[in-house]
Protein backbone atom coordinates (compact mmCIF):
# COMPACT_ATOMS: atom_id res chain seq x y z
CA UNK A 1 0.00 0.00 0.00
CA UNK A 2 1.52 3.98 -0.71
CA UNK A 3 1.77 6.13 1.90
CA UNK A 4 -0.06 9.31 1.92
CA UNK A 5 2.90 11.03 1.02
CA UNK A 6 3.62 8.58 -1.67
CA UNK A 7 0.50 9.03 -2.95
CA UNK A 8 0.61 12.88 -3.49
CA UNK A 9 1.24 14.15 -6.70
CA UNK A 10 4.77 15.39 -6.71
CA UNK A 11 5.47 19.64 -7.08
CA UNK A 12 6.10 20.52 -10.94
CA UNK A 13 7.11 23.95 -10.16
CA UNK A 14 11.17 24.98 -9.11
CA UNK A 15 12.45 28.20 -7.92
CA UNK A 16 16.47 28.43 -7.23
CA UNK A 17 17.73 31.86 -5.96
CA UNK A 18 21.55 32.90 -6.62
CA UNK A 19 22.03 35.48 -3.81
CA UNK A 20 25.41 37.03 -5.35
CA UNK A 21 25.66 40.01 -7.87
CA UNK A 22 28.91 41.64 -8.51
CA UNK A 23 27.53 45.10 -7.09
CA UNK A 24 23.90 45.89 -5.24
CA UNK A 25 21.71 47.83 -7.28
CA UNK A 26 20.35 50.74 -6.00
CA UNK A 27 16.51 49.68 -6.60
CA UNK A 28 16.77 45.94 -5.69
CA UNK A 29 15.25 44.82 -2.26
CA UNK A 30 15.76 41.37 -3.09
CA UNK A 31 18.19 39.25 -0.84
CA UNK A 32 22.12 39.37 -2.52
CA UNK A 33 25.30 40.15 -1.56
CA UNK A 34 29.05 40.65 -2.95
CA UNK A 35 30.35 37.76 -4.89
CA UNK A 36 32.95 35.95 -2.99
CA UNK A 37 34.65 33.18 -4.29
CA UNK A 38 34.90 30.84 -1.34
CA UNK A 39 31.64 31.48 -0.61
CA UNK A 40 29.77 30.50 -3.90
CA UNK A 41 31.60 27.45 -3.78
CA UNK A 42 30.29 26.85 0.07
CA UNK A 43 26.73 27.88 -1.72
CA UNK A 44 26.45 25.10 -4.65
CA UNK A 45 27.39 22.79 -2.08
CA UNK A 46 24.84 23.78 0.07
CA UNK A 47 22.50 24.11 -2.72
CA UNK A 48 23.01 20.62 -4.01
CA UNK A 49 22.22 19.36 -0.37
CA UNK A 50 19.09 20.92 -0.42
CA UNK A 51 17.95 19.93 -3.88
CA UNK A 52 18.58 16.04 -2.64
CA UNK A 53 16.32 16.89 0.30
CA UNK A 54 13.68 17.88 -2.03
CA UNK A 55 14.10 15.65 -4.87
CA UNK A 56 11.85 12.61 -4.45
CA UNK A 57 8.68 15.15 -3.98
CA UNK A 58 9.67 17.43 -7.20
CA UNK A 59 8.38 16.43 -11.21
CA UNK A 60 9.67 20.16 -12.65
CA UNK A 61 7.44 21.14 -15.24
CA UNK A 62 8.79 24.90 -14.73
CA UNK A 63 12.69 25.74 -13.22
CA UNK A 64 13.75 29.52 -12.87
CA UNK A 65 16.73 30.16 -11.20
CA UNK A 66 16.85 34.48 -10.39
CA UNK A 67 18.79 36.44 -7.99
CA UNK A 68 21.04 37.97 -7.16
CA UNK A 69 22.82 37.22 -10.51
CA UNK A 70 23.02 33.44 -11.63
CA UNK A 71 24.93 34.01 -14.68
CA UNK A 72 27.74 35.21 -12.23
CA UNK A 73 28.20 31.49 -11.47
CA UNK A 74 31.19 30.43 -13.49
CA UNK A 75 31.06 27.54 -15.51
CA UNK A 76 32.82 24.52 -13.12
CA UNK A 77 29.81 25.99 -10.85
CA UNK A 78 27.61 25.80 -13.03
CA UNK A 79 28.72 22.20 -14.65
CA UNK A 80 28.14 21.08 -10.64
CA UNK A 81 24.26 22.45 -10.51
CA UNK A 82 23.41 20.72 -13.78
CA UNK A 83 25.62 17.58 -12.64
CA UNK A 84 23.76 17.52 -9.73
CA UNK A 85 20.15 18.44 -11.12
CA UNK A 86 20.69 15.52 -13.70
CA UNK A 87 21.04 13.19 -11.11
CA UNK A 88 17.83 14.11 -9.15
CA UNK A 89 16.43 13.52 -12.54
CA UNK A 90 15.21 17.44 -12.59
CA UNK A 91 16.32 18.46 -15.92
CA UNK A 92 12.91 17.40 -17.99
CA UNK A 93 11.31 21.37 -17.28
CA UNK A 94 9.43 21.94 -20.64
CA UNK A 95 10.35 25.98 -19.57
CA UNK A 96 14.01 26.31 -17.59
CA UNK A 97 14.55 30.42 -17.29
CA UNK A 98 18.02 31.60 -15.88
CA UNK A 99 18.07 35.25 -15.33
CA UNK A 100 21.22 37.19 -16.85
CA UNK A 101 23.31 39.85 -15.92
CA UNK A 102 24.27 41.16 -19.79
CA UNK A 103 27.96 42.25 -17.98
CA UNK A 104 28.25 38.18 -17.02
CA UNK A 105 26.93 36.74 -20.16
CA UNK A 106 29.57 34.58 -22.10
CA UNK A 107 28.99 32.17 -25.22
CA UNK A 108 30.64 29.28 -23.52
CA UNK A 109 28.31 29.61 -20.37
CA UNK A 110 25.62 30.31 -22.56
CA UNK A 111 26.23 27.06 -24.73
CA UNK A 112 26.63 25.06 -21.56
CA UNK A 113 23.32 25.70 -20.14
CA UNK A 114 21.58 25.41 -23.57
CA UNK A 115 22.94 21.78 -24.00
CA UNK A 116 21.90 21.39 -20.34
CA UNK A 117 18.68 21.92 -21.28
CA UNK A 118 17.69 25.66 -20.22
CA UNK A 119 15.16 27.09 -23.15
CA UNK A 120 14.57 30.66 -21.68
CA UNK A 121 16.92 33.15 -20.54
CA UNK A 122 16.23 36.45 -18.91
CA UNK A 123 18.48 39.34 -19.59
CA UNK A 124 18.21 42.31 -17.24
CA UNK A 125 18.82 45.17 -19.18
CA UNK A 126 16.72 47.55 -17.36
CA UNK A 127 17.65 50.70 -19.96
CA UNK A 128 19.67 51.57 -22.61
CA UNK A 129 20.30 55.21 -21.31
CA UNK A 130 23.99 55.15 -19.90
CA UNK A 131 23.30 57.77 -17.39
CA UNK A 132 20.27 55.74 -15.89
CA UNK A 133 22.30 52.09 -15.61
CA UNK A 134 24.83 54.24 -13.52
CA UNK A 135 22.08 55.86 -11.19
CA UNK A 136 20.52 52.69 -10.39
CA UNK A 137 23.91 51.00 -9.93
CA UNK A 138 23.99 48.69 -12.85
CA UNK A 139 27.10 47.30 -14.22
CA UNK A 140 26.67 46.73 -17.65
CA UNK A 141 26.67 49.25 -20.61
CA UNK A 142 23.96 49.34 -23.00
CA UNK A 143 25.97 48.29 -25.31
CA UNK A 144 26.95 45.08 -22.92
CA UNK A 145 22.94 44.46 -23.36
CA UNK A 146 23.30 44.61 -27.48
CA UNK A 147 26.32 42.67 -27.33
CA UNK A 148 25.27 39.76 -24.84
CA UNK A 149 21.72 39.23 -26.76
CA UNK A 150 23.30 38.14 -29.60
CA UNK A 151 25.91 36.08 -27.97
CA UNK A 152 22.37 34.78 -26.36
CA UNK A 153 21.17 33.89 -29.91
CA UNK A 154 23.91 32.84 -31.27
CA UNK A 155 24.32 29.66 -28.54
CA UNK A 156 21.02 28.58 -29.81
CA UNK A 157 18.55 30.61 -27.40
CA UNK A 158 15.29 31.28 -29.43
CA UNK A 159 13.08 32.58 -25.76
CA UNK A 160 14.56 35.74 -24.52
CA UNK A 161 12.84 37.77 -21.77
CA UNK A 162 14.31 41.37 -21.49
CA UNK A 163 13.63 43.01 -18.21
CA UNK A 164 13.04 46.91 -18.25
CA UNK A 165 12.29 49.62 -15.77
CA UNK A 166 10.42 52.78 -16.15
CA UNK A 167 10.09 56.10 -13.71
CA UNK A 168 13.78 56.02 -13.01
CA UNK A 169 14.86 58.65 -10.87
CA UNK A 170 15.61 61.47 -14.06
CA UNK A 171 14.22 59.59 -16.99
CA UNK A 172 12.01 61.55 -19.22
CA UNK A 173 8.86 60.45 -21.34
CA UNK A 174 11.44 60.95 -24.38
CA UNK A 175 14.31 58.38 -23.02
CA UNK A 176 11.72 56.27 -22.47
CA UNK A 177 10.44 56.42 -25.74
CA UNK A 178 13.85 55.57 -26.80
CA UNK A 179 14.52 52.70 -24.61
CA UNK A 180 11.08 50.82 -25.70
CA UNK A 181 12.05 51.79 -29.54
CA UNK A 182 15.44 50.16 -28.73
CA UNK A 183 14.21 47.02 -26.95
CA UNK A 184 11.42 45.93 -29.10
CA UNK A 185 13.39 46.01 -31.79
CA UNK A 186 16.00 43.72 -30.28
CA UNK A 187 13.14 41.21 -31.20
CA UNK A 188 13.16 38.95 -27.96
CA UNK A 189 10.35 36.76 -27.25
CA UNK A 190 8.86 38.31 -23.77
CA UNK A 191 9.16 41.63 -22.48
CA UNK A 192 8.77 42.59 -18.50
CA UNK A 193 8.76 45.62 -17.72
CA UNK A 194 8.82 47.50 -14.08
CA UNK A 195 8.05 50.59 -12.32
CA UNK A 196 10.58 51.39 -10.10
CA UNK A 197 9.35 51.00 -6.27
CA UNK A 198 11.41 52.75 -3.30
CA UNK A 199 11.80 49.23 -1.12
CA UNK A 200 12.73 50.15 2.26
CA UNK A 201 16.80 49.18 3.09
CA UNK A 202 17.90 50.08 -0.60
CA UNK A 203 19.60 52.83 -1.58
CA UNK A 204 17.00 54.71 -4.33
CA UNK A 205 14.85 55.05 -0.99
CA UNK A 206 17.42 56.22 1.09
CA UNK A 207 17.38 59.12 -1.88
CA UNK A 208 13.79 59.59 -1.71
CA UNK A 209 13.75 60.41 1.88
CA UNK A 210 16.63 62.61 1.71
CA UNK A 211 15.26 64.59 -0.82
CA UNK A 212 17.78 63.43 -3.69
CA UNK A 213 15.09 62.19 -5.99
CA UNK A 214 11.08 62.56 -6.33
CA UNK A 215 8.63 60.31 -7.95
CA UNK A 216 5.92 61.65 -10.73
CA UNK A 217 2.72 59.53 -10.66
CA UNK A 218 1.69 61.48 -13.59
CA UNK A 219 4.87 60.63 -15.35
CA UNK A 220 4.34 56.98 -14.08
CA UNK A 221 1.18 56.57 -16.24
CA UNK A 222 2.39 58.12 -19.35
CA UNK A 223 5.37 55.56 -19.42
CA UNK A 224 2.91 52.74 -18.27
CA UNK A 225 0.40 54.08 -21.32
CA UNK A 226 3.53 54.32 -23.47
CA UNK A 227 4.71 50.49 -23.14
CA UNK A 228 0.90 49.50 -23.39
CA UNK A 229 1.27 51.27 -26.94
CA UNK A 230 4.67 50.20 -27.52
CA UNK A 231 4.23 46.97 -26.88
CA UNK A 232 1.36 45.84 -29.01
CA UNK A 233 2.79 47.59 -32.07
CA UNK A 234 5.47 45.40 -31.49
CA UNK A 235 2.95 42.50 -31.90
CA UNK A 236 3.40 41.88 -27.62
CA UNK A 237 0.42 40.81 -26.59
CA UNK A 238 0.33 41.85 -22.60
CA UNK A 239 -1.11 39.00 -20.14
CA UNK A 240 -0.28 40.45 -17.37
CA UNK A 241 0.30 43.59 -15.66
CA UNK A 242 3.90 44.01 -16.55
CA UNK A 243 4.51 41.14 -19.32
CA UNK A 244 4.44 40.80 -22.22
CA UNK A 245 4.87 37.69 -24.79
CA UNK A 246 5.05 37.07 -28.11
CA UNK A 247 2.45 34.86 -30.27
CA UNK A 248 3.36 32.50 -32.81
CA UNK A 249 0.23 34.42 -35.03
CA UNK A 250 2.32 37.33 -36.34
CA UNK A 251 -1.20 39.23 -35.59
CA UNK A 252 -1.95 38.49 -32.29
CA UNK A 253 -5.46 38.74 -30.61
CA UNK A 254 -5.77 40.43 -27.15
CA UNK A 255 -4.63 38.11 -24.29
CA UNK A 256 -8.35 38.31 -22.75
CA UNK A 257 -8.98 34.79 -22.78
CA UNK A 258 -5.32 32.91 -23.64
CA UNK A 259 -2.07 32.98 -23.04
CA UNK A 260 0.32 34.26 -25.85
CA UNK A 261 2.77 31.18 -26.87
CA UNK A 262 5.64 32.83 -25.04
CA UNK A 263 4.23 33.48 -21.96
CA UNK A 264 6.31 32.53 -19.09
CA UNK A 265 4.60 29.39 -17.48
CA UNK A 266 6.68 29.85 -14.33
CA UNK A 267 5.22 32.92 -13.60
CA UNK A 268 1.87 31.84 -14.57
CA UNK A 269 1.61 29.23 -12.08
CA UNK A 270 2.71 31.63 -8.92
CA UNK A 271 -0.59 34.07 -10.25
CA UNK A 272 -2.43 30.70 -10.70
CA UNK A 273 -2.00 29.84 -6.69
CA UNK A 274 -0.10 26.83 -7.70
CA UNK A 275 2.57 25.28 -5.48
CA UNK A 276 6.09 25.45 -5.88
CA UNK A 277 10.07 24.88 -4.14
CA UNK A 278 11.86 27.61 -3.85
CA UNK A 279 15.32 26.74 -2.71
CA UNK A 280 18.16 29.35 -1.51
CA UNK A 281 18.48 31.66 0.80
CA UNK A 282 15.58 34.25 1.54
CA UNK A 283 13.42 31.54 -1.18
CA UNK A 284 10.08 30.63 -0.18
CA UNK A 285 8.50 28.05 -0.91
CA UNK A 286 4.71 27.39 -1.31
CA UNK A 287 3.75 23.78 -1.37
CA UNK A 288 0.11 21.95 -0.70
CA UNK A 289 -0.67 25.36 1.21
CA UNK A 290 2.29 25.77 3.44
CA UNK A 291 4.46 28.30 2.87
CA UNK A 292 7.79 28.37 4.67
CA UNK A 293 11.27 30.98 4.06
CA UNK A 294 14.63 29.76 3.94
CA UNK A 295 17.31 32.02 5.88
CA UNK A 296 18.34 35.54 4.30
CA UNK A 297 21.39 34.87 5.25
CA UNK A 298 23.97 32.60 2.57
CA UNK A 299 26.20 31.83 5.55
CA UNK A 300 23.55 30.25 7.65
CA UNK A 301 21.88 28.73 4.55
CA UNK A 302 25.06 26.81 4.17
CA UNK A 303 25.63 25.66 7.87
CA UNK A 304 21.99 24.59 7.86
CA UNK A 305 22.36 22.31 5.17
CA UNK A 306 25.39 21.55 5.64
CA UNK A 307 24.25 19.54 8.79
CA UNK A 308 22.08 17.96 6.96
CA UNK A 309 18.72 19.89 7.38
CA UNK A 310 16.42 22.90 5.46
CA UNK A 311 17.90 25.93 6.08
CA UNK A 312 13.80 27.19 7.07
CA UNK A 313 12.97 29.76 9.19
CA UNK A 314 9.35 30.19 8.88
CA UNK A 315 6.48 28.03 8.11
CA UNK A 316 2.62 29.45 7.88
CA UNK A 317 -0.29 27.30 6.76
CA UNK A 318 -3.17 29.90 6.42
CA UNK A 319 -6.77 29.15 6.82
CA UNK A 320 -8.24 27.91 3.00
CA UNK A 321 -10.50 31.68 2.67
CA UNK A 322 -7.18 33.61 3.43
CA UNK A 323 -5.39 31.17 0.74
CA UNK A 324 -8.24 31.53 -1.91
CA UNK A 325 -8.03 35.23 -1.17
CA UNK A 326 -4.43 35.72 -1.94
CA UNK A 327 -4.95 33.33 -5.18
CA UNK A 328 -7.96 35.28 -6.39
CA UNK A 329 -5.88 38.89 -5.79
CA UNK A 330 -2.30 37.04 -7.83
CA UNK A 331 -5.12 35.70 -10.68
CA UNK A 332 -6.18 39.57 -11.50
CA UNK A 333 -3.00 40.55 -12.44
CA UNK A 334 -3.49 38.34 -15.81
CA UNK A 335 -5.55 39.84 -18.55
CA UNK A 336 -7.51 36.88 -18.25
CA UNK A 337 -9.12 37.35 -15.00
CA UNK A 338 -10.02 34.37 -13.18
CA UNK A 339 -12.34 31.91 -14.97
CA UNK A 340 -15.26 30.88 -12.35
CA UNK A 341 -14.96 27.62 -12.95
CA UNK A 342 -10.69 27.58 -13.07
CA UNK A 343 -10.97 29.41 -9.59
CA UNK A 344 -13.84 27.12 -8.27
CA UNK A 345 -10.94 23.87 -9.21
CA UNK A 346 -7.89 25.81 -7.75
CA UNK A 347 -9.34 26.47 -4.61
CA UNK A 348 -12.86 24.96 -4.08
CA UNK A 349 -14.92 28.24 -3.56
CA UNK A 350 -16.69 30.38 -5.86
CA UNK A 351 -15.50 33.45 -6.71
CA UNK A 352 -18.95 35.63 -7.12
CA UNK A 353 -20.36 34.15 -4.00
CA UNK A 354 -17.35 35.16 -1.55
CA UNK A 355 -16.40 37.77 -3.55
CA UNK A 356 -19.78 39.21 -4.87
CA UNK A 357 -19.72 42.79 -3.25
CA UNK A 358 -15.50 43.35 -3.95
CA UNK A 359 -16.57 42.29 -7.81
CA UNK A 360 -19.78 44.74 -8.35
CA UNK A 361 -17.11 47.11 -6.70
CA UNK A 362 -14.42 47.01 -9.34
CA UNK A 363 -17.38 46.78 -11.63
CA UNK A 364 -18.99 50.32 -10.66
CA UNK A 365 -15.63 51.87 -10.68
CA UNK A 366 -14.96 51.06 -14.26
CA UNK A 367 -11.97 48.71 -12.97
CA UNK A 368 -13.44 45.15 -13.54
CA UNK A 369 -15.57 43.72 -15.91
CA UNK A 370 -18.10 40.64 -15.19
CA UNK A 371 -19.67 37.94 -17.74
CA UNK A 372 -21.17 34.94 -17.36
CA UNK A 373 -18.00 32.77 -16.97
CA UNK A 374 -15.14 34.93 -15.80
CA UNK A 375 -13.87 38.31 -14.09
CA UNK A 376 -11.12 40.50 -14.82
CA UNK A 377 -9.80 43.90 -14.53
CA UNK A 378 -10.13 46.39 -16.97
CA UNK A 379 -7.42 48.20 -18.96
CA UNK A 380 -7.76 50.99 -16.06
CA UNK A 381 -8.25 48.30 -13.53
CA UNK A 382 -5.23 46.16 -14.37
CA UNK A 383 -3.09 49.53 -14.13
CA UNK A 384 -4.26 49.80 -10.32
CA UNK A 385 -4.45 46.10 -10.16
CA UNK A 386 -2.58 46.23 -6.40
CA UNK A 387 -5.33 48.19 -5.05
CA UNK A 388 -7.70 46.11 -6.69
CA UNK A 389 -6.33 43.04 -5.18
CA UNK A 390 -6.29 44.17 -1.80
CA UNK A 391 -10.69 43.53 -1.91
CA UNK A 392 -9.83 40.26 -2.20
CA UNK A 393 -7.38 39.37 0.87
CA UNK A 394 -9.43 37.87 3.59
CA UNK A 395 -8.01 37.20 7.40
Amino acid sequence: MNSPRSARPPVTSLYVHVPFCARKCAYCAFYSEAASGELINRYVGALIRELELVAADLKPRTIFFGGGTPSLLNLRQWEQILGAMDRLNLRRATEWTVECNPATVSLDKARLLRAAGVNRLSLGVQSLSAALLDRLGRVHTRQAAFRSFDTLRKAGFDNLNLDLMFAIPGQTLKLWRETLTEATAMGSEHLSSYEVTYEEDTALYAQLQAGAVSADEDLACAMYDELLERAAAACFVQYEVSNFARDRDASPRPATTRLPAYACCHNVNYWRGGSFYGLGPSATSYVRGVRAKNWSNTRLYCEQLEQGRRAIESREELPPLARAGETAAFGLRMVTGWPFASFRWITGYELRREWGGDIAQLVQEGWGRLTPSRFRLTPLGLRFADSAAQLFLRP
